[in-house]
């Protein structure tokens, strides 16, 4: 794959994950726990389908022997699949998405606590700086009236993910053959929809909130984890981080045009803060390892 063709996929994933936020705010009945549900149990069933079309029935014999760290990765997908819906349905989708895109920043943190990875200088400015346009963000939703809830559900996001990056980075460099990690993706949505459904009682979803929901699970997130997973051989981490903000971008910009949700003054400053911060760490991060690819 050419560098330019994997990185017109990776802005493919950053529209497909970007529709969240806007596909939910027209569902007719649906709501909080089953609108996580029902996305979740229509992204396992699809994945289930899709890895079994490309690895074939051995994956599931190879699942029930999984290791334990496979089932801590898909512990880390269901917190992640089912924190970000349900967020989606306390707060505004600029604050879900603007508060996960702290997620490099509390990678980079957990990389130096627990991998031990030496952090230089001008993260740890990014990382002070992009906390206090969160914090500008927080203070200017509380001004306003609203609630911490959903911004406060939408931070087990980043956090999730970034131990879930930990794992995988642990894994990726054990000596030997390494674990499938691939089936944590479709284990994790399975598990978020079994936690979920009784919290989803009774069940209100209308046909046309199903035929939303199924497109979320299949186009929205299962075909993206898919891309990820090649593009992840084709491109290099701080570049794919630095182009997955662009779902901030484009899903702010789809529920302002689509669902009239106008984002407050205090969350487009300190999102816009937040966004200038982590573009700049990672484009510094790209520029030092094109001089010196060792690092």
């Amino acid at each position: 794959m050419t560098h330019r063709r994997a990185v017109a996929l990776m802005v493919l994933v950053t529209l497909l994950w970007s529709i969240a936020g806007v596909v939910t705010r027209h569902l007719d009945a649906a709501r909080s726990f089953e609108v996580t549900f029902w996305r979740s149990g229509f992204n396992a069933l699809s994945l289930a389908i899709a890895l079994t079309l490309w690895r074939g029935a051995g994956m599931w014999r190879a699942l029930a022997r999984a290791p334990r760290i496979v089932w801590v990765s898909a512990v880390c997908w269901s917190v992640m699949y089912t924190a970000f819906m349900v967020a989606l349905t306390l707060t505004s989708v600029a604050n879900v998405l603007i508060t996960m895109a702290l997620g490099p920043m509390v990678t980079a943190i957990f990389s130096w606590l627990f991998l031990k990875r030496r952090l230089p200088a001008r993260t740890w400015l990014a990382i002070a700086v992009a906390g206090a346009g969160i914090v500008w963000m927080f203070a200017g939703e509380l001004a306003q009236g609203g609630s911490l809830l959903g911004s406060l559900v939408a931070c087990a996001v980043p956090l999730a993910g970034a131990i879930n990056l930990i794992v995988l980075q642990s894994v990726g460099e054990r000596a030997g053959e390494a674990p499938d990690m691939l089936p944590a993706v479709m284990l994790g949505a399975a598990i978020s929809a079994l936690a979920t459904l009784p919290l989803a009682m009774p069940l209100q979803a209308s046909m046309h909130d199903l035929s939303l929901l199924a497109m979320l699970g299949t186009v929205q997130l299962a075909l993206p984890c898919l891309l990820m997973v090649i593009l992840s051989r084709a491109l290099p981490a701080p570049e794919i981080s630095l182009l997955a903000l662009l779902e901030v971008i484009f899903g702010v910009a789809w529920a302002w045009l689509w669902a009239g949700e106008v984002p407050q003054d205090s969350v487009l400053s300190g999102g816009a803060l937040v966004l200038a911060t982590l573009i700049a760490n990672e484009m510094a991060a790209l520029r030092r390892a094109a001089v010196n690819p060792k690092i």
